[in-house]
């Protein structure tokens, strides 16, 4: 199988990394490492959410926005440039910001797809606010993209608050990093 799409795969690039989204692909002998192992979510249209109260939401619109909530998501200044600022002007994509009155508290990805909306690189500014920003994100999803559910993605410690926030585990995937990328660790979901 993976003779079938890795000839397609810039593997010299920094960053180069695969989704194995159903966990069952064993990359090592391609010269890949294991960059995390996760859990696909799902959450039904409709379930309520607790509010989160004292955060606002709204769509990040400006590429100087983009950059803040960028670094933001990264963890401080100096982010790998991966959100471009063409994703704002995408119609089926929602980059959320969620404020805690003028301050940044956190944010995520909303994608609409053919079917389910896309949760992702969901992020909190504390990381002990993680489960509002989930009830932000899911508030907005439902505003915005009304009567859909959410699928995503999640790991360690960030399972948690998405499953107090309504999700469940579908099952397992893998992210693999190519190893000519190892010394240059991009944060991923």
């Amino acid at each position: 199988m993976p003779d079938d799409f890795l000839p397609g795969v810039d593997t010299a690039s920094p960053g180069c990394s695969v989704k194995d989204s159903f966990a069952t692909l064993d990359l090592t002998s391609y010269g890949f490492g294991v960059l995390f192992h996760a859990q696909w979510i799902h959450r039904p249209a409709g379930l309520p959410v607790a509010a989160a109260p004292g955060l606002r939401t709204e769509r990040v619109a400006t590429a100087a926005r983009l950059r803040d909530w960028q670094d933001a998501w990264h963890g401080g200044a100096g982010a790998p440039d991966v959100f471009r600022p063409a994703l704002l002007d995408d119609p089926s994509v929602l980059v959320l910001a969620v404020l805690d009155g003028d301050d940044l508290a956190g944010g995520a990805v909303l994608n609409r797809g053919s079917g389910p909306v896309g949760v992702s690189n969901l992020y909190a500014t504390d990381p002990g606010g993680t489960a509002a920003i989930w009830s932000s994100a899911i508030t907005a999803a439902a505003d915005h993209f009304p009567g859909l559910p959410l699928v995503g993605y999640e790991r360690g410690d960030g399972l948690t608050p998405a499953l107090a926030g309504g999700f469940t585990v579908l099952g397992p995937l893998r992210v693999w990093l190519h190893s000519s990328s190892s010394r240059r660790r991009l944060r991923v979901g």
